[in-house]
């Protein structure tokens, strides 16, 4: 947990902040997730009263800390969508929570943040088609499960297919790798999908799950990529996209280990792409 205000840290001090400053949400209401969540499970977040089962699928019991943080979080992508389509290009400094389904949570997820997210967008007619491109070594489970009947958001995962969770539920398009594929082979099945993804989606917006959990030394991982290899697939999956011009919205996903500092270090590779597309552009502009 305390990666996330360390992140926040080196932003500022690495000077990677647009303006120098970050864009603080609101919390998100409850009028906001239950776009993308039962009102039951949303009613037993709300008031700390998750039963215990869900608690163990999630990972955590419910507190009003755990509550609120989550709520920050899905109001922190929520607030990025609106500032990449005004913009090109926004971040979260959270978000990814890609394991919570419609009726529940799990894997240390609460909330679908990026699933609130598209329908606040929709909702509020910002958006028609959306874009997941998830890359977290996991495979994104609880987006495919709440937009499983929608085909206005195309969820697209490539992930670890021997890793969490065991039973998938199934993307529009998941790529299940091999475990302890490297920089070389990942890049290129990635060469080979982003292409297609982006011409035959034509999405309004596209929410990018930039998980560092594909790298070597991760915890939970069981790929072998390297730092300079997740570095590359940032800046292609955000090049490729703002090259057609379509908002982009990153969000940190997963990233475990011991030492944060490292663990930091590692999610400010998705700022960094993001502010060199940025700096591109304005110098393509000028």
């Amino acid at each position: 947990m305390n990666k996330y205000k360390l992140v926040a840290e080196l932003l500022t001090h690495q000077g990677l902040l647009a303006g120098n400053a970050f864009h603080r949400p609101r919390p998100a209401p409850r009028e906001w997730i239950e776009l993308a969540h039962s009102t039951k499970y949303v009613d037993q977040v709300f008031s700390c009263a998750v039963p215990s089962e869900i608690s163990r699928e999630i990972g955590f019991p419910m507190k009003e800390d755990i509550a609120l943080r989550a709520r920050c979080a899905t109001g922190g992508s929520v607030l990025a969508g609106y500032l990449a389509l005004e913009h090109g290009l926004a971040c979260n400094t959270a978000g990814g929570s890609h394991h919570a389904r419609y009726a529940h949570g799990a894997g240390f997820c609460v909330f679908n943040d990026v699933a609130v997210a598209i329908r606040v967008l929709q909702a509020d007619s910002q958006v028609q088609r959306a874009l997941v491109i998830d890359l977290d070594v996991h495979q994104g489970d609880g987006t495919a499960d709440i937009f499983s009947e929608d085909d206005s958001v195309f969820t697209f995962s490539m992930h670890c297919q021997s890793n969490y969770p065991v039973r998938k539920v199934p993307s529009n398009w998941d790529v299940g790798l091999e475990v302890g594929l490297g920089d070389d082979a990942y890049m290129e099945q990635l060469a080979l999908c982003l292409p297609k993804l982006l011409s035959e989606t034509e999405p309004h917006i596209v929410f990018y799950n930039a998980g560092v959990d594909p790298y070597e030394g991760d915890r939970l991982g069981r790929l072998c990529m390297t730092r300079q290899g997740l570095a590359a697939r940032d800046l292609k999956v955000i090049s490729a996209v703002r090259a057609r011009g379509i908002p982009l919205v990153g969000v940190m996903g997963g990233g475990y280990s011991r030492d944060v500092p490292e663990l930091a270090d590692r999610h400010l590779g998705l700022f960094r792409a993001a502010r060199a597309v940025a700096d591109a552009e304005t110098m393509h502009q000028n």
